[in-house]
C-alpha cells in the first residue's frame, strides 16, 4: 500500500461510483433507446442485433461521465454500403445534437435523452480472425471484460480512469492521444489492482510491452504496446503518444511519493494576465501561423492539425531555421500554429557543401550548377579535398519564409484552398492576445496539472 493513499482513493470512489439509482435510470433509458431502435429495425429485412458495449455495458463508468455506445450488428452477409446506409439511418431517426463520425465506417453520435450516445453499425462475429472491420472486434472487448474482470476489481478500473483524466491522459481520440477504456480494463485485468499499477507504471520504459498471455507478441514501435487478448495482431495501445506515456509514468512515480487528490481532481488553470505573460516570456520571438477552424470533428481535425506541424518544422529546417519548440493551440474558432525559432532572422549567405573532389561525376554536376548560378556569391572552392560554394540564401527572414513558401507545403487536406485564403502569418505581438491566454499559461506554467 503506498502510504496515505488509502484514505484519498476511498474519497475519489465515492466522488466518481455511481449510485445504484443513478445505473437504474441510465438502465431505463438504454432499455426506451432498444425499444427505438428495434423499431427501426423492423423497417428493414435485416436481421440487426443490439449489442450495448463499452463502460456501462461493464460497469466501469464513471459518474457524470456517461456514454452510451449500443452496437447494431449485422450478419456478415450484408453488403459494407447497405451496412453504412442502414447503420446511418436508424441513428438519424433517434439521435438528437446528431454528427456524422467515421472509425472504418459512417456511424452517428448524438444525445438520447441528454446521454451522449453512439450508435455504430457492425458485423456480428465470434472471434477476431473473422473481423470485416476494425469496429467488429468492440463486442468481443465487452464480452472478455465481463468474463474476466472481477467484481472487486471494477473499482481499480475507475480509480485508473479518474487518475488518467486528472493528469489528461484518458481516451483514445485523437485529440487526447491516451488510454481508452478498453486499455485501462486490460491494464488493471494485468496487475490486478490500482495501487500495484501505479508501482508498475512507475518503471515503465519505452517500448514497454504487455500482454494478458504467453503469446509472442508481433514487433510495433510505439511507446507501449499492450497485445489484445482478443486479437493477438493488435496493439491495445497504438494511439499512446509518447507525451502521454511519458506524463503518466511520471504522474505514478509522483503520486507514490506523496499521494494527492489533486491528481483525479486538479484545480482548474486559472489564466495569467497578459501582462505577466509577457514578462514570463522575456525576449523569446515566436511565430504562428493562424487559420480558420476547419468545420469537422475532432478526430479528423487533430491529426491534419499535426500533419501541419510537422509540415511547417520540416519547412522551417529545410532553410536552416531550426525550431526550440513547435505547438498549436485549437481555440473556438481558430485553429494557431506557433513555433520558436532560434533566430528570427539568419545571415544572407551560407557555405553550401559539395561532394569530395575525387566523385568527379557529382563533382561535375555540383560545379556545373554553381559556378554560374545567380545565387553563387563566392565561386567553387576546393579545401581538405571536397568541394564547397557560398551562396545567398532564398529567406533570411522566418517570417518570408512562411508568409512565401505555407500554401506551397502539405497540410490537412480539410485545409483546403478556402482556408488557405484565410490562412496568414502572425509575429509574438499577435499571438498576445487575450483569448490566448489560457494558451500561454499552460505553455509556460512549468507545474504538472496535480501540482497547481
Amino acid at each position: 500500500m503506498i502510504p496515505g493513499s488509502e484514505e484519498i482513493e476511498t474519497i475519489v470512489l465515492q466522488k466518481i461510483t455511481p449510485s445504484p439509482e443513478e445505473k437504474k435510470q441510465i438502465q431505463d433509458v438504454i432499455t426506451h433507446l432498444k425499444k427505438e431502435v428495434m423499431t427501426q429495425i423492423k423497417k428493414t429485412t435485416i436481421p440487426i442485433e443490439i449489442e450495448l458495449v463499452g463502460s456501462i455495458a461493464k460497469d466501469t463508468f464513471i459518474r457524470h461521465a456517461v456514454d452510451i455506445d449500443l452496437f447494431l450488428c449485422f450478419p456478415p452477409t450484408v453488403p459494407r454500403e447497405t451496412l453504412e446506409k442502414t447503420g446511418l439511418t436508424i441513428g438519424r431517426a433517434i439521435l438528437e445534437q446528431q454528427e456524422e463520425c467515421f472509425a472504418e465506417h459512417p456511424y452517428v453520435r448524438g444525445m438520447y435523452k441528454s446521454i451522449k450516445t453512439e450508435l455504430v453499425p457492425c458485423y456480428k462475429i465470434q472471434d477476431a480472425t473473422q473481423k470485416l472491420s476494425a469496429v467488429d472486434r468492440t463486442p468481443l472487448h465487452t464480452r472478455y471484460i465481463e468474463k474476466h474482470l472481477k467484481e472487486s476489481q471494477k473499482k481499480e478500473v475507475r480509480l485508473f480512469k479518474q487518475f488518467l483524466k486528472g493528469i489528461g491522459c484518458y481516451g483514445a481520440e485523437a485529440e487526447i492521444e491516451g488510454f481508452s477504456g478498453y486499455l485501462c480494463e486490460i491494464t488493471i485485468l494485468k496487475y490486478k489492482t490500482f495501487q500495484h499499477l501505479v508501482e508498475q507504471v512507475s518503471q515503465w520504459k519505452f517500448g514497454e510491452k504487455l500482454s494478458l498471455d504467453t503469446h509472442n507478441p508481433p514487433e510495433f514501435t510505439t511507446p507501449l504496446v499492450f497485445i489484445d487478448p482478443v486479437d493477438p495482431n493488435r496493439n491495445v495501445a497504438s494511439a499512446v503518444s509518447l507525451e502521454k506515456f511519458n506524463l503518466l509514468i511520471k504522474a505514478c512515480q509522483e503520486y507514490k511519493k506523496q499521494p494527492r487528490l489533486s491528481f483525479f481532481f486538479p484545480n482548474k488553470p486559472q489564466p495569467w494576465t497578459l501582462a505577466e505573460i509577457t514578462k514570463q516570456l522575456g525576449t523569446r520571438q515566436f511565430i504562428g501561423v493562424k487559420f480558420p477552424k476547419p468545420a469537422i470533428i475532432p478526430e479528423n481535425l487533430y491529426p491534419q492539425i499535426r500533419k501541419s506541424l510537422r509540415s511547417i518544422r520540416e519547412l522551417c529546417e529545410q532553410y536552416d531555421f531550426p525550431l526550440i519548440t513547435a505547438t498549436f493551440t485549437v481555440e473556438e474558432n481558430e485553429v494557431y500554429i506557433i513555433v520558436e525559432p532560434q533566430d528570427m532572422t539568419i545571415s544572407k549567405t551560407v557555405v553550401h557543401t559539395g561532394p569530395p573532389v575525387s566523385l568527379k561525376r557529382n563533382a561535375d554536376d555540383f560545379l556545373k550548377k554553381w559556378i554560374d548560378n545567380p545565387r553563387t556569391v563566392v565561386k567553387p572552392y576546393e579545401k581538405d579535398k571536397r568541394w564547397y560554394v557560398e551562396i545567398e540564401r532564398e529567406f533570411t527572414d522566418i517570417h518570408d519564409l512562411l508568409e512565401s513558401q505555407i500554401k506551397q507545403i502539405s497540410l490537412g487536406k480539410n485545409i483546403d484552398v478556402d482556408i488557405l485564403k484565410d490562412l496568414s502569418v502572425v509575429d509574438t505581438k499577435d499571438l498576445l492576445r487575450e483569448d490566448l491566454c489560457l494558451f500561454w499559461t499552460l505553455f509556460l506554467d512549468a507545474r504538472m496539472s496535480w501540482e497547481r
